[in-house]
């Protein structure tokens, strides 16, 4: 167990910024699923540039790797493309 008192307040950091960091990948990963079971072109057209912003926020403040990023944004646009 920590002794100091700057690392348990260490540990009281990491623990709120990692259930941050979860509720945002997490609501991420749902909006991804909900844009890739979209059948309508025009329902995921719309909701495309929401997700994408979400995504590059994720991997600007090194939630997800901006490689992730990019890989998701890259196959939810071709998704996006194919659907006729």
């Amino acid at each position: 167990m920590a002794h100091h008192h700057s690392t348990k307040k260490r540990l009281r950091q990491n623990a709120a910024r990692r259930l941050h960091n979860r509720y945002y990948a997490t609501t991420m990963r749902n909006a991804v699923r909900k844009l890739r079971a979209t059948t309508n072109k025009e329902e995921a057209v719309a909701a495309l540039p929401g997700v994408t912003k979400m995504i590059d926020k994720l991997a600007k403040r090194n939630i997800i790797h901006r490689n992730k990023a990019a890989n998701l944004k890259s196959k939810l646009q071709k998704h996006v493309n194919k659907l006729a």
